[in-house]
């Protein structure tokens, strides 16, 4: 799957969650391109098995669009705390860049990245559900890197 794609997919994904619904319009506003440009992608997503899609109508994940925009969020996210919480790039900064880099990184960096970071944070001693865009854990991120002296 192309970068460009992964993008549309990652993009329907997060407007399901937080929308419930993910629309033509919606997308190309989200992403910044026309409506006959998500159109065409659409398409191939649909060709591909990613999504269901009729025109006009709603779109919808298939099993292996949820399974597959699952990962594309878990490798942005995972490489976006590594670059804000462990190198101190700045917020913005870090989002641009590890929306790139999560097309370059192979699954198993991801999960070496995932290990390291569970290392150095101990989210396991978290009493709640980790998640690396949530404002309340990345507090408790910080908290956890000065108690062990580690500059955030």
């Amino acid at each position: 799957m192309t970068a460009s794609l992964e993008e549309y997919l990652k993009v329907i994904y997060i407007l399901l969650k937080i929308k419930g619904i993910a629309r033509v319009t919606d997308i190309a506003e989200e992403l910044g391109v026309k409506k006959p440009s998500v159109n065409r992608a659409l398409k191939i997503l649909k060709e591909e098995g990613f999504i269901y899609y009729e025109a006009y109508k709603d779109i919808e994940l298939t099993d292996k669009g949820i399974i597959c925009a699952k990962d594309i969020v878990r490798k942005q996210d995972t490489l976006k705390v590594f670059l804000v919480e462990v190198l101190s790039v700045d917020d913005k900064k870090a989002e641009t860049e590890a929306k790139l880099m999560k097309h370059a990184i192979s699954e198993d960096t991801v999960n070496k990245l995932e290990s390291y970071i569970q290392s150095i944070i101990d989210v396991d001693k978290f009493v709640c559900n980790y998640n690396p865009s949530n404002k309340k854990c990345k507090e408790c991120i910080k908290s956890s890197f000065r108690k062990r002296g580690i500059k955030n």
